[in-house]
């Protein structure tokens, strides 16, 4: 049956992606402020590197294994989990301003923030983007996830300027209130589960829709389909995808710990270290747009690959070049390019293999494995440092690594499994490669 859909001038779709962009800017730029929050609380603490690197390595690792449950409830209630999460994570991030005690900043940090940021995570941003659109999927992930770097260009330097401007309580106090005040009403207030739900069409297409008996806009389907996430791991796309996924978090994620106090350790004052950490998320934001625009056009693997390649090339180019501090600039915009373009790549090659009913528990599995290698490096970079007073031995290792991830990448047979490259409906699915 064929249903004509009236659409407004402006495509609701992009309404979700303004908002998930402002949700994402302060989520994620406040766990990714961690960072300028070390020295001054190892300062007045005592702590050393890697006992305050407790606390966010168990965050990230609780953030993984939360991610697939929080990821199967945001598929059964939909925006709903988003909206607790923001609100969890504010009033969590408020409590900080209390901290006393290392197990007390690894409680409310690593595993309340950390559960409350798996609600109000990119994964289930990003299922609730990919289900608004499919022709421009990868477009508006890449707009969506942008807010995630956007975030540490413009909250992270602003958490550095109020720490020195009062202090790091009060810094915490503030980041809180910003995800009360901002995000959780555009949650509230903008955020719909599907577009079906408001008679529309994804993508915003002034085109009639055929439905099927149940009323959900037919499109068409790649033979690794699945209606349940477990199917999906007799395939081998997922393992792939999830495993050059472990590879990205093992090599970005320490770098929301260490970088500032690395790039202190190589002669840059706080604030410029802050700025580079800022410079590198809004070169993010460049690589994110760059990469998923493009994707949309030629496809998700190859520019995954590209994107695992420059940033093996930019941990290079960090190592060769020290200690001069050319290098360690060149590292930020190489890095910085490459940093979260993995993100909408990796959602949107999964959405259009897997298709969309699953795909926030999907997203969850994989993000659990990438945070596995998020919890590692974390540690093991604050226990290296404390043994040998720098990065040199991880940075090694997170370069080498990128290798196997670019070469997982380019593995993956989309044109043969992707949606994206089927001319007509597939009603049939295979499991056995």
């Amino acid at each position: 049956m064929l249903k004509p859909t009236s659409q407004p001038a402006v495509y609701y779709g992009w309404f979700i992606v303004a908002t998930t962009f402002f949700i994402s800017m302060v989520s994620v730029g406040t766990r990714n402020g961690f960072g300028a929050f070390v020295v001054p609380m190892e300062t007045e603490f005592g702590w050393d590197r890697s006992t305050i690197s407790w606390a966010v390595s168990i965050g990230f690792l609780v953030n993984g294994l939360s991610q697939p449950f929080l990821g199967r409830l945001f598929d059964t209630y939909g925006v709903k989990v988003i909206a607790v999460g923001l609100a969890i994570l504010g009033i969590s991030t408020i409590m900080l301003f209390t901290t006393f005690h290392i197990i007390f900043l690894v409680f409310v940090f690593g595993i309340v923030m950390s559960m409350a940021t798996s609600g109000a995570s990119l994964q289930n941003m990003g299922a609730l983007v990919a289900r608004w659109f499919q022709r421009k999927r990868a477009t508006a992930l890449g707009l969506s996830t942008s807010g995630a770097c956007a975030g540490g260009l413009l909250l992270v330097p602003f958490i550095v300027y109020l720490i020195q401007v009062t202090n790091w309580r009060v810094a915490w106090i503030v980041v809180g209130g910003l995800v009360l005040a901002i995000g959780l009403p555009l949650a509230l207030l903008v955020l719909k589960n599907d577009p079906k739900d408001m008679g529309l069409s994804p993508d915003g297409e002034k085109l009639p829709v055929e439905r099927d008996q149940n009323g959900a806009a037919r499109t068409n389907k790649g033979p690794l389909e699945v209606d349940n996430w477990i199917s999906s791991l007799r395939t081998r796309p997922i393992w792939l995808i999830t495993g050059a996924y472990f590879v990205c978090g093992f090599t970005t994620s320490l770098w929301s710990v260490h970088f500032i106090p690395y790039a202190q350790d190589r002669g840059l004052s706080a604030s410029t270290a802050a700025i580079a950490f800022g410079l590198m998320s809004g070169v993010n934001c460049v690589g994110i747009m760059v990469m998923a625009t493009l994707s949309d056009r030629f496809g998700r693997k190859n520019l995954l690959t590209l994107v695992y390649v420059l940033r093996g090339c930019a941990y290079a180019v960090l190592l060769l070049s020290a200690p001069s501090p050319w290098g360690l600039w060149a590292f930020v915009l190489m890095a910085g390019f490459s940093w979260i373009a993995t993100a909408p790549l990796t959602t949107a090659l999964t959405a259009d293999v897997y298709g969309l009913r699953a795909l926030g528990t999907l997203a969850g599995v994989s993000f659990l494995v990438h945070q596995v290698g998020a919890f590692s490096s974390i540690q093991f970079a604050g226990y290296m440092y404390d043994a040998t007073g720098e990065y040199t031995i991880p940075f090694t290792i997170c370069g080498f690594l990128l290798i196997p991830a670019a070469i997982s990448a380019f593995s993956v047979q989309e044109k043969k499994y992707s949606a994206k490259y089927r001319t007509a409906p597939s009603t049939t699915a295979s499991f056995g490669d």
